[in-house]
């Protein structure tokens, strides 16, 4: 594990005034370019939050095994992890800088799991394709770490607990996932199951009392979270967020629906 002490691993970053975290339901790669009330939604976000030095984003497209991987990299590229859509979404470039500093504090802050260097991996859809809304000018560093899913859902929670300090350093965390995303369930009608309602609504209820044992059990144990996420990478990021939030800061939703009938668009921020 870790060997150095959590000063050594904040030594060089400004202290600031503590920065918010963000969930962000971030559905469809097309919210990035065709404007949407969830499109518009990250857009006021942006404009509304203390401007980052830097910001962390743990986003359902990066997974791994074995292992938490941190990418390090000073310039990462912007990686088109989908297919069937049109040209327009290919072509997207987010040339935002990487922050070599601050993924290597993050490194060092956490003492429960092992996070290791990577330079392989770059900026998926979960990150680029919100940030691109938020940060237009791409003019605020960024790095992503990624989702093992070989941990357990408290496991994550308390990673994200462990990054708490990097708040009041510049970094704006940004969780990027979806409470529902079950895209064979899909109905073109955009009506919600209704399902998916009893689920977003219970998921909810829990985020507002940070009941995290319920709302890790309502997503990951029995029927309901079967349907509602048929594998957990979309869910985790929440516990990233909430992990990373501070029991006394103030819970605000934002972009509350369900999209297709299947996917949760619900966000919030902890400031």
């Amino acid at each position: 594990m870790n060997q150095i002490s959590p000063a050594a691993a904040l030594a060089g970053l400004p202290i600031t005034p503590r920065l918010p975290v963000v969930f962000v339901g971030h559905g469809s790669p097309m919210n990035a370019i065709i404007d949407t009330p969830y499109s518009r939604g990250w857009q006021m976000l942006g404009q509304s939050l203390p401007r980052p030095r830097a910001i962390l984003c743990v986003s359902a497209h990066w997974t791994s095994q074995g292992g938490t991987l941190v990418d390090i990299a000073a310039r990462p590229p912007t990686i088109h992890d989908f297919g069937g859509f049109p040209q327009r979404l290919y072509e997207q470039i987010y040339p935002a800088s990487g922050a070599p500093d601050y993924a290597r504090a993050a490194i060092g802050l956490v003492r429960s799991t092992r996070l290791e260097a990577d330079r392989n991996w770059g900026f998926d859809h979960g990150s680029w394709g919100v940030l691109l809304r938020m940060y237009p000018h791409a003019d605020v560093p960024m790095f992503q770490m990624s989702l093992d899913l070989g941990k357990a859902p408290q496991a994550h929670f308390r990673l994200a607990q462990e990054l708490r300090p990097l708040r009041e350093r510049g970094l704006l965390i940004v969780a990027s996932g979806n409470l529902i995303h079950n895209l064979h369930a899909m109905d073109q009608s955009g009506k919600a199951q209704p399902w998916a309602v009893e689920f977003d609504a219970r998921a909810a209820a829990y985020i507002r009392a940070r009941d995290i044992a319920r709302l890790v059990q309502l997503g990951t144990q029995g029927p309901l979270a079967q349907m509602a996420n048929p594998t957990p990478e979309h869910f985790l990021p929440v516990l990233y967020a909430l992990g990373a939030g501070d029991p006394q800061d103030e819970l605000t939703f934002f972009n509350e629906g369900i999209e297709w009938g299947a996917i949760s668009m619900r966000s919030f921020v902890l400031a």
